[in-house]
């Protein structure tokens, strides 16, 4: 049976995982870089002052949760005050064992958190933004300046009309030239007409796309890009058809392609590079844990399940579903999806 953890329990049992190391002496200290082989734990929780099932309680535990509590009268905490937390820190390690027991360090959003930790600990703790200078920022920026431009965008507004089993492709044409009719009539009406008869995820919005590149977006018919690019602000196409169906499209406004100076884009420039020796150092870690590694897949068993591919989202801006998402720095961790602009 599979368990669903809330995400509060994620990441309590995650701080557990990583605070713990189930009765072992280590003599890591916090932040240190460790190897493949290292047997010793990224955090070191000080001598043991009690155990529970096992599980210590350390000492430098007990000073930074001590120190998290203010005393109510003086300036130290009472004996009843220092025994509160322990009382806590024996409670937090009780259902830390329990969580153990029931297998919840197998839950695959507990191991997520854990490698993250992990990856903050020994692979990313010693990269800086200071690490980077001036210098090589500009060398990166002049070689790659591309990636900082803002390029040309046209704001596309759209009407599909889809070929059916119970509308022929002479129909569904018969239907888009009738309603560019309209629009070409009065352009004001392109909101409404979309709302009332497109056929695409962007009808709730009045069949507004949003500012596309010419390089596309996912999920849009390259054919509909072309098209807009070919039209002046205001200006309405001829029906066209492409994989969808046939198209109305509308240029509402355009932006022309933006060139930023390196003090205009040294912030970005900073990320891109800091990301790109975060990936590197994360290959070369994971490169170590492989050589070092047994590993066996039972390709047969894996060729052998089904996938249900995702479901195209329905509604413009939405993703399915992908579980708790608790990257905090990393490889992909700066490269964040670029939504509408309008």
């Amino acid at each position: 049976m599979r368990i669903s953890l809330p995400s509060s329990l994620v990441l309590v049992l995650a701080a557990a995982l990583a605070a713990c190391d189930g009765g072992a002496k280590t003599d890591a200290t916090p932040g240190a870089a460790g190897t493949a082989g290292s047997t010793t734990t990224a955090v070191d929780i000080g001598d043991t002052i009690a155990q529970v099932n096992g599980v210590r309680v350390g000492s430098k535990e007990f000073e930074e949760a001590a120190a998290r509590k203010t005393p109510e009268s003086g300036d130290v905490l009472s004996p009843a005050e220092r025994q509160a937390v322990l009382d806590q820190l024996v409670e937090e390690k009780l259902l830390y064992k329990a969580a153990l027991d029931r297998g919840l360090d197998r839950d695959p959003k507990v191991q997520k958190v854990m490698v993250n930790t992990l990856l903050r600990e020994v692979v990313y703790a010693n990269v800086r933004n200071s690490d980077f200078s001036d210098e090589l920022l500009q060398a990166y920026y002049e070689a790659n300046k591309d990636e900082f431009v803002v390029p040309e965008k046209v704001q596309i507004r759209r009407i599909l009309i889809k070929v059916k089993e119970d509308r022929t492709d002479e129909a569904a044409k018969a239907e888009a030239d009738r309603i560019r009719a309209e629009v070409v009539k009065n352009p004001d009406s392109f909101k409404d007409l979309a709302a009332q008869f497109s056929e695409d995820p962007y009808r709730r919005r009045g069949g507004d796309v949003g500012f596309i590149a010419a390089t596309g977006k996912p999920g849009l018919d390259a054919e509909v890009v072309a098209k807009a690019f070919t039209l002046n602000v205001g200006d309405v196409s001829e029906v066209f058809k492409s994989a969808d169906g046939y198209n109305i499209v509308m240029v509402a406004n355009k932006r022309e392609r933006v060139e930023r100076t390196f003090q205009q884009m040294k912030g970005s420039v900073l990320r891109k590079v800091k990301n790109d020796k975060l990936k590197e150092l994360y290959d070369g870690y994971v490169a170590e844990l492989k050589a070092s590694a047994k590993i066996d897949i039972d390709t047969a068993r894996v060729d052998a399940i089904e996938i249900s591919p995702a479901k195209r989202p329905m509604t413009p801006g939405l993703t399915p579903e992908a579980g708790l998402n608790l990257d905090v720095e990393g490889p992909g961790a700066l490269h964040g999806g670029e939504g509408d602009e309008h």
